[in-house]
């Protein structure tokens, strides 16, 4: 079977920043992933040794110097010392077990030094999509033309209602041709309305069409901090260590690894006047957005002045009533994914993810600490139950069982 992966870049930016920053910050840490289908999918008999090949597959890619050229000219906020690292960086497949039980359900898990790591987990998510509408034979209903004209329209809808958006859909595009085609038309529907079409998470797709490469960080930054350092002070020390990397750029945190609460205690003000911005990833999109200008309010600061990038799960009519409120009370953004690349009659999109679940902050540590997501919307928390009900306890969260593995 042809290589699902044929580039180093494809992939999304925040893989790339993060990796730097936990290089600059965490050059010992040791980390552990898991792999969940949230839907329990079925996979064909034989997708994990497809799958496993695809894996030895990504042992051939290098960077090339027209990627690293492309990042640093659009990507000046990233130190040269990066890109050498890059330069010598090669996939190990050896540290990804994948494999299914006697009902074909998937399971994957990997552990190794966190610099080394962290750049599998969208290549992963991507190839399990991609791998597995071609062993269903589902990529026949894939039009990708009518994908491209879908996607033309959907940028001049968001473009004409004054959305500022970006294509956030590597992990779970239905293949690379679709995230492709999802691109090329949202790159040119010739709206001339206020809002703009701002760039793409991934990077390859970028410097193809000469896009923005949009993108800071995931969960699994805080994530890993929480699981070293305990969740209470987890986003104070990411924002800490995230500023000592970028100098004040890439200024749009995450915040709901552990909860609106202690973000909120954790987000002083001189953090707020440092940081651009924040990231709705979870929760109620309006009950999230009055937090969020009460806390700058609560600060001196106009939430009008600060940009929110919305991301949960976003589609074209969302994005639009968002703006409706949005735009009066902060410079809102969206970043939408499956709703971009994994859009076609007849075809369901996977809900897969892979989680942080365990870090520490060197390898002559004999354990690790488990840690976990635990979100503003309780059906996406990830983790073991054990370790959400103790992180739950520590932050004096209510448990009530939240979802965990």
């Amino acid at each position: 079977m042809r290589s699902i992966i044929r580039h180093f870049t494809d992939d999304d930016l925040y893989k790339f920043t993060m990796c730097c920053a936990v290089i600059d910050n965490f050059p010992r840490a040791m980390v552990k992933y898991t792999f969940k289908d949230r839907n329990e999918t079925v996979y064909p008999s034989g997708f994990a040794r497809e799958l496993t090949e695809q894996f030895r597959a990504l042992e051939e890619l290098r960077v090339t110097e027209e990627e690293i050229e492309f990042m640093k000219r659009r990507c000046d906020y990233i130190p040269y010392w990066f890109y050498c690292y890059l330069k010598g960086y090669r996939y190990d497949a050896s540290l990804v077990k994948a494999r299914q039980d006697c009902d074909g359900r998937l399971f994957i898990d990997y552990e190794g030094l966190w610099a080394d790591t962290i750049l599998l987990e969208v290549k992963i998510l991507a190839i399990i999509s991609e791998l597995y509408y071609i062993m269903t034979g589902q990529e026949r209903n894939f039009d990708l033309g009518v994908l491209e004209r879908k996607s033309r329209d959907k940028a001049a809808r968001l473009i004409d209602g004054g959305c500022v958006f970006s294509d956030f859909g590597t992990r779970r595009r239905a293949s690379f041709d679709a995230q492709n085609a999802a691109i090329a038309g949202l790159a040119s529907s010739g709206a001339s309305g206020p809002g703009r079409f701002a760039g793409t998470s991934n990077v390859y797709f970028a410097m193809k069409y000469d896009l923005m490469p949009v993108g800071t960080m995931a969960h699994e930054f805080i994530a890993a901090i929480g699981g070293m350092f305990g969740p209470q002070m987890a986003n104070h020390l990411a924002m800490k260590y995230w500023s000592s990397t970028y100098r004040g750029s890439l200024g749009t945190f995450l915040y709901d690894t552990f909860g609106w609460e202690i973000f909120s205690l954790n987000f002083s003000k001189d953090y707020a006047n440092m940081f651009r911005g924040l990231r709705v990833d979870s929760g109620d999109n309006s009950d999230e957005l009055r937090k969020i200008v009460e806390k700058y309010k609560s600060l001196g600061i106009d939430s009008r002045s600060k940009l929110v990038v919305f991301s949960n799960a976003l589609t074209v009519d969302e994005a639009l009533e968002i703006q409706k409120y949005a735009a009066a009370r902060c410079i809102p953004s969206y970043g939408i994914g499956t709703h971009f690349t994994n859009d076609f009659d007849g075809v369901d999109a996977l809900n897969i993810v892979i989680k942080l679940v365990a870090a520490k902050i060197t390898e002559s540590w004999p354990f690790y600490n488990e840690t976990c997501k635990l979100s503003e919307d309780p059906s996406k928390s990830m983790g073991d139950q054990a370790t959400i009900r103790r992180f739950c306890e520590a932050l004096h969260i209510p448990y009530n069982v939240r979802e965990g593995d």
